[in-house]
Parts: structure tokens; C-alpha cells; sequence
């Protein structure tokens, strides 16, 4: 069993309430827009994380984390992309690549909005996290945690904070 913490959209900044919210978390996992290394690096000394590039990343944060991450963690396959869209809605990658690689979660960011919802047609769950950075069209800092049991998503929680809360 394996509780991981998920966010995106940064923006080079760390909520303080994420600390909290993660702690019993055993990985973080970042679906782009870090901003900036220093950000990863700090996500990385408090949990083990695992992240993707977004479209604001500079040369800092590509150097070390790819576009696209598939992997499988206890029996559930995922695949995490910044710009990916939503059931129905797909980018042409994130379509080609959930056609390919069948995962069971797929993680994107870039719109700013928390979503998690069920594809059908792809038998996939899909989650946006939101944005848990201060910078962009929402009103909410939105993040997820999540517990994956073998190859079960279960005990979704979210933490919505309004942007001007500490």
C-alpha cells in the first residue's frame, strides 16, 4: 500500500498547509509547472517525488524530469502529463499515449481546475489536481492524496484552500 500526495501548478511556490497534508504521504507526485528546481528539490527532501515538466519549466527543471512519466507502482499502471486534457477531451499525445501504454491513472495538469473522473472508454481514472501554486485563473489552491492498494485508487481526499489563506 502506498499513499501518495498529488499536485500541480506551483508556479515556484509551496503552500505551508501542504507539509500537513502530505505527511503520512509515502511520495509526492507532480504533474508540472514546478516553476522553478528549488521547488522540486524541497518537495523532494521532504518526500520522495516524482514529477513532470510543464510548459512554464526553464532548463533547470527539464534537465532533471521528463515531459511524460509511465510507470507502475504496487499493480496499477500510470501515466503523468502536464498538458494532457480529460476523458473526452484528450491532447493528441495523451490520446496516443493512453491508446499504447493502457494505464490505469492518468495524471494531468495545466488547467488550473481539480478533476478526477472515470473514462470508460479507456477504462482509466483521470485526476487534475488543480493548482496549488498562487499565480493563475483560480480560486482555490487544490491538492489530492490517495491511496493505491495494489491495484486499487482508494481514500481520495482534497484540500481546497482559498488563495489568500494561510
Amino acid at each position: 500500500m502506498k499513499r501518495i500526495g498529488l499536485l500541480s501548478d506551483t508556479h515556484s511556490y509551496i503552500h505551508p498547509r501542504c507539509y500537513e497534508f502530505f505527511r503520512d504521504c509515502d511520495e509526492i507526485w507532480h504533474a508540472g509547472d514546478i516553476g522553478n528546481i528549488n521547488v522540486a528539490d524541497t518537495l523532494n527532501k521532504f518526500k520522495p517525488l516524482k514529477a513532470v515538466y510543464g510548459n512554464i519549466d526553464g532548463k533547470d527543471v527539464r534537465s532533471v524530469y521528463k515531459e511524460i512519466l509511465v510507470f507502475r507502482i504496487e499493480d496499477v499502471k500510470v501515466l503523468i502529463m502536464h498538458i494532457g486534457g480529460y476523458p473526452g477531451h484528450y491532447s493528441k499525445t495523451a490520446r496516443e499515449f493512453i491508446i499504447r501504454e493502457k494505464p490505469a491513472l492518468f495524471i494531468s495538469g495545466h488547467s488550473h481546475i481539480l478533476k478526477v473522473m472515470f473514462d470508460q472508454k479507456f477504462n482509466c481514472l483521470h485526476m487534475n489536481p488543480g493548482a496549488a501554486g498562487k499565480y493563475g485563473i483560480h480560486r482555490s489552491i487544490t491538492m489530492i492524496r490517495f491511496v493505491i492498494d495494489w491495484d486499487q485508487i482508494k481514500e481520495l481526499e482534497v484540500l481546497d484552500i482559498k488563495r489568500n489563506e494561510q
